[in-house]
């Protein structure tokens, strides 16, 4: 579906959820557990800091296992004007869990959200794995927009149990994740930031070029290292600079529908 160029910054928020859904070992490796709260922590003031300072609008996706630990940091995403999504609960991926646990894992993470005043209308799949059940339950509760898939580089729509999703695209060369995560338990990367503002900056080249929408997903624990930071401003000085608006979810997922008619 094509449209304008717009960019969509986009945060995966998990703080110490992704670690606890994948082993309760984790519970007691306390060092593991503090980088992840950096991320709700100086990392997320650093992202936050670096958004206002360009005016620009992003959407943060929360488990809701984070809204429950961490209610002031989902409150400063509000505070500051950002737009919230749901992320799970427990960071479970949905691949790995049968239908009952999957609804489950959408039930919780909206009540937990709803604790903090949110209800949200976009979803991002842990692990960016949808199932068959997933799309269900995302059209049973009412979402308006999904951003898990590949299927394209532009926004396009869904079918999700006879009920028309928007689906905001993502990729792994798009996340900060593959470029800069590292465990001692599973290898990783330590790249070099400034190939990653390089590569960012290429495609934003190619969207704008194209005319259509970009999605960059990022982690406040690894992208706000202050090194890592350049990646980010280099996009996003490259859009600003371009006059390229730096849009949410929900703005972009609103050009979609509207486009419809």
């Amino acid at each position: 579906m094509s449209g304008q160029a717009q960019l969509a910054l986009t945060f995966d928020v998990d703080a110490e959820s992704v670690w606890l859904a994948a082993s309760p070992e984790y519970e007691r490796r306390l060092s593991t557990l503090s980088e992840a709260r950096y991320g709700v922590g100086r990392g997320l003031s650093r992202v936050l800091d670096l958004l206002g300072r360009h005016e620009a609008v992003a959407t943060f996706y929360v488990p809701g296992v984070t809204a429950l630990h961490h209610p002031h940091a989902v409150e400063r995403i509000l505070d500051a004007g950002h737009v919230v999504g749901h992320h799970g609960h427990q960071h479970l991926k949905s691949h790995r869990i049968d239908a009952g646990l999957q609804r489950r894992e959408i039930e919780r993470g909206l009540e937990a959200l709803a604790g903090v005043g949110v209800r949200p209308d976009g979803y991002r799949s842990p692990a960016w794995e949808l199932t068959p059940e997933t799309l269900s339950l995302l059209a049973e509760f009412g979402f308006v927009w999904d951003s898990s898939l590949m299927e394209d580089d532009r926004p396009y729509e869904i079918d999700a149990a006879g009920r028309t999703l928007v689906e905001l695209p993502v990729h792994w060369t798009l996340d900060d994740w593959p470029w800069f995560g590292w465990t001692e338990d599973g290898g990783g990367s330590l790249g070099d930031p400034r190939l990653v503002a390089r590569v960012w900056g290429h495609e934003l080249r190619c969207a704008i070029d194209e005319q259509r929408a970009l999605t960059v997903t990022m982690h406040p624990e690894v992208i706000a290292r202050p090194h890592r930071l350049v990646a980010l401003e280099g996009v996003l000085d490259q859009a600003q600079a371009a006059g390229i608006p730096v849009v949410s979810h929900s703005d972009l997922a609103a050009t979609v529908v509207s486009g419809r008619g």
